[in-house]
């Protein structure tokens, strides 16, 4: 850190202001130009690919590679083993990878807001200083400001996090997680060690996840809920302990789910969780009794509910959220 504070021998304070207006924004110009600042460290074995900006006061450590087309604005970094892909954004502040043993991969077109930091040690007490961890990265993600996202906590495990996904502000993605595409997860979603989120998963704000629990494809969580137990696809939970509250009709909708889908989904829902006499069987035969429906059972999407929440009851999984009976008077 203490070759941060000086710049050619001199404080970067003393380098500051002994430059006029007119020349500040030349040095902010670079951004646009292509080039290296000349407040910038990068380290002479560090591989920048063609057209890449670093802007003031940035860090591109030794073994970094950064790929064509990357903007780094001021004060943001890059340390360790890691590669980004072209066309990457690094805000203000954005810091890439520990020099940790290990490796980062962000994919192409990524955008890392103010302040993230990704690729960072995990918070798992059970990992041991020297072990390699992982992270990676695939394509166009928005990973807004304050975020943090965190490499595997042992060297036969890779943190995840697919393509086209908006994690906005505030957010935490915890050790080990594997992450889908095209998922929204609203500010301060907090995700624990081992948590998998499928593809169009949303969350509302201030959302806590249980680790090693799942969250199914075109599921919705409520604001302010707490996740104990697997969220099924296709449904939408909420509460403090989260419960089911039916189907993610909007969602489904709003992704192209046809209305017989959304009918039969329904249907299937109902005889599972809804049954209208009380004594119609337990919980494990209604659902036996959908995966042998005539007709039900031949529809593509009430298979893979169903067999998202057999999932969810083998080996070590947790189970799914809670939900309520209804006996229809």
């Amino acid at each position: 850190m203490r070759a941060l504070v000086k710049v050619g021998g001199k404080r970067l304070s003393s380098a500051l202001s002994s430059l006029s207006s007119p020349s500040l924004l030349r040095l902010f110009s670079t951004l646009n130009s292509g080039s290296v600042h000349p407040t910038a460290i990068v380290h002479p074995n560090a591989v920048l690919g063609q057209g890449v900006s670093i802007g003031p006061f940035c860090t591109v450590g030794s073994s970094a590679k950064v790929g064509n087309g990357c903007r780094l604005y001021p004060g943001s970094h890059v340390f360790g083993n890691t590669e980004v892909g072209e066309r990457c954004v690094l805000m203000t502040g954005a810091i890439v990878r520990d020099d940790l043993p290990g490796r980062t991969v962000l994919g192409c077109d990524n955008v890392i807001g103010h302040h993230a930091v990704v690729g960072v040690k995990c918070q798992d007490l059970k990992y041991k200083s020297g072990d390699e961890c992982f992270l990676d990265v695939g394509d166009n993600n928005d990973i807004r400001e304050c975020t943090s996202i965190h490499r595997s906590s042992k060297s036969t495990d890779t943190t995840a996090i697919g393509n086209n996904n908006l994690i906005m502000g505030s957010c935490h993605i915890a050790h080990d997680c594997k992450i889908g595409n095209n998922i929204i997860f609203a500010n301060n979603t907090l995700l624990a060690g081992f948590v998998e989120v499928e593809d169009y998963a949303h969350t509302a704000g201030a959302v806590v996840v249980h680790q090693f629990c799942h969250v199914g494809s075109f599921s919705f969580i409520g604001g302010g809920s707490v996740i104990t137990q697997d969220v099924p696809k296709y449904m939408m939970v909420a509460g403090e302990r989260a419960a089911l509250r039916g189907l993610n009709l909007e969602g489904l909708r709003r992704n192209g789910f046809t209305a017989a889908e959304m009918r039969s989904l329904r249907t299937a829902y109902q005889k599972i969780f809804m049954p209208a006499d009380e004594n119609f069987g337990g919980f494990e035969e209604r659902l036996s009794n959908v995966e042998l429906h005539a007709e039900l059972a031949h529809i593509p999407a009430v298979r893979s509910m169903v067999q998202s929440i057999c999932d969810s009851f083998e080996g070590k999984r947790r189970g799914i959220c809670k939900f309520r009976h209804w006996n229809g008077s």
